[in-house]
C-alpha cells in the first residue's frame, strides 16, 4: 500500500535548494541572483571580537582590508594570513577630554586611483586623505566647513571619475546623534561634492569654495555609490530605510531623487547603510537581515544572511569578486561570480 502525503511548496523548495548545494545563508528571491552568487557560496568569518561596531571597509592596493572600529576610535587593518591589528588611533575624535558620544571614531573609506585612502572623519567632523599607506603618513584635510559652519559628521564617500568626491553628512558622529545636538551647526544633513578633490595638493588646506551641497532634503543620508556608468548616484537613507536614486547631471550635480527600493516594512536587524555596486550595476548594501542584492531597476534579488547586524561592504581580493562585510563585532566575506566596482 502506498501512502501519499502532501508536501508544502516551501518545504519542497528548500529541499531542492539543499540538494542542489544552495547555501542556507543565501535567500534567493529571483533567478537573476543565481548569476551573481554561486550555488556553493559560503559566508566566512575572517575576524571578530571587535568593539561593538565595525564600519567603512576598503581593500587597499597592498592587498589588505582597512576598516573602522568606531567605538574604539580605530582604523584597523586585516592582512590575509596574519589577522587584524590597529592601524590608526585615534581615527576620529582627537580631543583631550573623553568623547561624550557613542561613536568617537572615523567611518567610511574609499580609494582614489593612486591608492590613497580617503576617510569620512565622522567624530573628527571632516573629510581627510592619507597620502600613503602608512599610519604615520601626511594627512590632508579635504573638507571641514560649509559656508563657515562645521560639517556634522561625514559618514561615507565615493570618487567620481572626474576626480570629484561625494560624501554624506548625517549627525551620527555627534555626541547625541540627533538634529538637536548642541554641537550641530548645519540645519541640513546633506550630501556634498568636493570639486577636484583628487587633484588637491598634499598638505594644502581645504579649498572650501569647492564644496557644493548637492542634496539637502534627506533625513539621514548614509551609504553612497555611483552606477558603473556614473549616470546615477545611489544614497542609502537610513532614517526612512530606503535606497534613493539620483540622475547625475553633466556638471556633477544631481536631479530630484526617487525611491529605488523601500525596506521600511521589512523585519530583521539592520537597514540601509553602506552600499557598493558590481560591474553589471547591481547594488549590494546592508539591509534587514544581512546584505541585500538589488538590481539596477530596484528589485530585491536576494539577501546574503549574516548572523550580526551589517554596516557596510567592500570588494576585495585580486579579482574584486570577494565581498567583504563589516558587521557588529566581526568581518565576513563571501565569494561571488561578478566583479565589483572598486571605490
Amino acid at each position: 500500500m502506498t501512502i501519499c502525503r502532501w508536501v508544502s511548496p516551501i518545504v519542497l523548495a528548500l529541499s531542492v535548494f539543499a540538494a542542489s548545494g544552495f547555501s542556507q545563508q543565501i535567500e534567493r528571491l529571483d533567478p537573476a541572483v543565481d548569476k551573481l552568487v554561486p550555488a556553493d557560496a559560503k559566508l566566512e568569518k575572517v575576524a571578530g571580537g571587535f568593539d561593538k561596531w565595525t564600519e567603512g571597509p576598503v581593500w587597499t592596493h597592498a592587498g589588505t582590508l582597512l576598516f573602522a572600529e568606531i567605538p574604539a576610535n580605530n582604523i584597523d587593518q586585516w592582512v590575509p594570513g596574519k589577522g587584524a591589528s590597529v592601524f590608526i588611533h585615534p581615527s576620529g575624535y582627537t580631543g583631550k577630554e573623553p568623547y561624550q558620544g557613542p561613536e568617537p571614531g572615523s567611518n567610511g573609506m574609499t580609494l582614489d586611483p593612486e591608492g590613497r585612502v580617503t576617510v569620512a572623519g565622522h567624530a573628527r567632523r571632516n573629510v581627510w586623505r592619507l597620502e600613503s599607506l602608512n599610519p604615520k603618513a601626511k594627512i590632508t584635510v579635504l573638507a571641514d566647513l560649509y559656508e563657515g559652519q562645521r560639517l556634522n559628521s561625514p559618514n561615507d564617500l565615493v570618487y567620481k571619475s572626474d576626480g570629484s568626491l561625494y560624501f554624506t553628512d548625517p549627525p551620527y558622529g555627534l555626541p547625541t546623534q540627533s538634529d538637536s545636538d548642541p554641537d550641530k551647526d548645519l540645519k541640513v544633513n546633506g550630501v556634498y561634492r568636493i570639486v577636484g578633490a583628487r587633484q588637491h595638493k598634499p598638505g594644502a588646506p581645504p579649498e572650501r569654495n569647492k564644496l557644493q551641497l548637492i542634496i539637502k532634503d534627506l533625513g539621514r543620508p548614509n551609504g553612497i555609490a555611483f552606477s558603473p556608468d556614473e549616470k546615477y548616484l545611489y544614497i542609502a537613507e537610513s532614517g526612512r530605510n530606503v535606497w534613493m536614486r539620483y540622475n547625475v547631471k553633466p556638471d556633477g550635480t544631481v536631479g530630484d531623487g526617487d525611491v529605488l527600493l523601500d525596506a521600511s516594512e521589512e523585519k530583521g536587524a539592520g537597514g540601509p547603510d553602506g552600499i557598493r555596486v558590481d560591474k553589471l550595476g547591481n547594488i549590494y548594501g546592508s539591509g534587514p537581515g544581512g546584505v541585500w542584492i538589488i538590481s539596477p531597476e530596484g528589485k530585491h534579488l536576494g539577501t546574503i544572511k549574516v548572523p550580526e547586524r551589517v554596516s557596510n561592504v567592500a570588494w576585495g581580493d585580486a579579482d574584486a569578486k570577494t565581498l567583504y562585510i563589516t558587521a557588529s563585532t566581526s568581518i565576513f566575506r563571501i565569494k561571488l561570480s561578478v566583479a565589483g566596482v572598486r571605490n
